[in-house]
């Protein structure tokens, strides 16, 4: 494994079986755990969503894939609108790869996979239309609200891109907001913490990553190690409509048509999977 380190896999991929113990097409086992209700469950193939994660943020959740973790913090802030997006809010996602989370990683200013991840993530929320930037709107040309989402990953163990969509969906579902409105007669804002609402969530993308083995083989979930020695990798993100929101491919090995509808497909039925949980998780924490 660590003089040839390829060959090592390619022994596994002919039987196909990866070292972890995972077929090919297998997920990384997943638990979920709700903190705030002290409730658990253990899913195998799914993912782990940990709602309530950070007392200070106003919507929050930690999300597990094998080693993998990730937590997402947001924070609503109120500002005026652009002046050529005088009815929108904002949605502003940063990724953090601290370099706690591996040796790969230093200290400083966002590297480029950190930033890579940011963007990816500022394309999914466009392209899903997951959250609708009038819906923040409050007044418009005079008030709407800011939503600083903060993912951050705590361990690397690959396959950053689909924790931290996961992790980012969980978290906004989770946010209340406080009514605000604008006095007409003093032109200020009011803000009423005692009447709070969810987010409005238009769509719920999620994302599933494969690597390409020897430009042809395409296994599922990668960890950094399969990520390493993969001739490329594919991130397709799909909506509970099974629309196909992004396709994100940062080089190396092409696929042809039938390989990239396969990945697609599969996105499809993980997505339903995902959905699912997350729905679960999401009535266990609501009050009745």
């Amino acid at each position: 494994r660590t003089v040839e380190p390829l060959e090592y896999y390619r022994r596994f991929l002919k039987e196909n079986c990866r070292p972890d113990g995972r077929e090919l097409g297998e997920f990384r086992t997943t638990t979920v755990n709700i903190g705030k209700c002290l409730y658990g469950i253990i899913v195998t193939g799914e993912v782990l969503l940990i709602s309530g994660s950070i007392t200070t943020a106003d919507g929050s959740a930690l999300v597990k894939l094998g080693n993998t973790t990730v937590i997402c913090g947001v924070k609503a802030e109120l500002a005026a609108p652009a002046a050529d997006s005088a009815n929108k809010g904002y949605i502003v996602p940063n990724v953090e790869l601290p370099s706690l989370c591996a040796e790969r990683f230093r200290s400083g200013p966002p590297g480029e996979e950190a930033q890579a991840a940011s963007q990816f993530i500022a394309d999914v929320i466009e392209n899903s239309q997951m959250i609708v930037k009038e819906d923040l709107c409050i007044a418009s040309g005079k008030l709407a609200w800011v939503l600083y989402c903060d993912i951050i990953c705590l361990d690397y163990d690959g396959n950053l891109l689909d924790a931290s969509v996961f992790a980012l969906l969980a978290a906004l579902k989770n946010v209340q907001l406080p009514l605000v409105t604008i006095n007409e007669e003093t032109g200020l804002s009011e803000v009423n913490l005692k009447q709070k609402n969810p987010l409005i969530i238009r769509k719920h993308p999620v994302a599933t990553s494969f690597a390409v083995f020897d430009d042809t083989l395409l296994i599922v979930d990668p960890t950094a190690e399969e990520e390493d020695l993969a001739t490329g990798t594919v991130t397709i993100v799909t909506d509970e409509e099974g629309r196909l929101c992004s396709v994100h491919k940062p080089g190396g090995s092409p696929l042809t048509g039938a390989k990239l509808q396969d990945c697609i497909s599969r996105a499809i039925t993980r997505h339903k999977e995902v959905k699912k949980l997350i729905d679960k998780v999401i009535k266990s924490i609501t009050p009745k």
